[in-house]
């Protein structure tokens, strides 16, 4: 079943607590998101093989396998977005989240409508773009802004929310270097994550990530990306 079958977005809650799992499904699916849920990583992995989800909410701090490795096993099998719930909310765990691949993350205690805004804000970040057939091309890859879609030499990358927003930032002005502050703004990718999200797209991307080609960094100003517009071709 597509998890757009029905006009509702289909959300994974992960949290080993029982009680927050049921509370987050009676109130999430009162705004008509279609709701599974999940007590453990092992859980997770099984569900994986089986159904497929709109956005991950994933509690961080669970027996056995923890969220952020949990998190890195969605990021590298799927380009589904992952908010982290956090107990400590330290900048240390956020951190390791953002490397690990999560979209956005929220600290325990926390208001069930900021939680719900959070997901909205995702979603629609993933879901509302509009395709105007314009693309940039930078050696063997492509980067369509209006769908966030990244190709390459062996077909279609998966990104992160937060990695297609920043590489969408700067595929506004080709060529032009932005700031951490202008990237943050433009991104809505927290400033002091910047450097993170940078250096895992210059993995995906550039064959020598010390001498990036294409993600450059350009001293005293920020980063920038050699690219140029083209317009999409229909092919066979």
């Amino acid at each position: 079943m597509s998890t757009t079958e029905q006009g509702k977005a289909h959300l994974l809650v992960v949290d080993d607590d029982n009680r927050i799992r049921s509370l987050l499904k009676t109130y999430l699916s009162k705004y008509n998101y279609r709701i599974t849920t999940a007590p453990n990583a092992v859980k997770v992995r099984r569900l994986f093989k089986t159904l497929t989800f709109d956005l991950v909410v994933l509690d961080i701090m669970m027996p056995g396998e923890d969220g952020i490795s949990l998190t890195r096993f969605i990021h590298e099998t799927s380009a589904i977005p992952v908010l982290l719930l956090t107990a400590r909310g330290e900048a240390s765990e956020r951190i390791d989240g953002l490397r690990a691949g999560a979209d956005d993350y929220l600290s325990k205690p926390f208001e069930p409508e900021e939680l719900l805004l959070r997901i909205a804000a995702i979603l629609r970040r993933q879901h509302t773009h509009t395709h105007d057939g314009s693309m940039l091309n930078f050696g063997p890859w492509q980067f369509t802004p209006a769908t966030g879609e990244l190709t390459g030499p062996h077909g279609r990358v998966a990104l992160t929310d937060n990695e297609t927003r920043l590489l969408g930032a700067l595929a506004k002005r080709p060529g032009e270097a932005f700031n951490r502050l202008a990237l943050a703004r433009d991104s809505a990718v927290a400033e002091r994550s910047v450097d993170v999200q940078m250096a895992r797209l210059r993995r995906k991307i550039e064959e020598n990530q010390r001498h990036p080609q294409f993600l450059q960094t350009v001293r005293g100003e920020g980063y920038r990306l050699l690219a140029r517009h083209t317009t999409e071709q229909n092919s066979s």
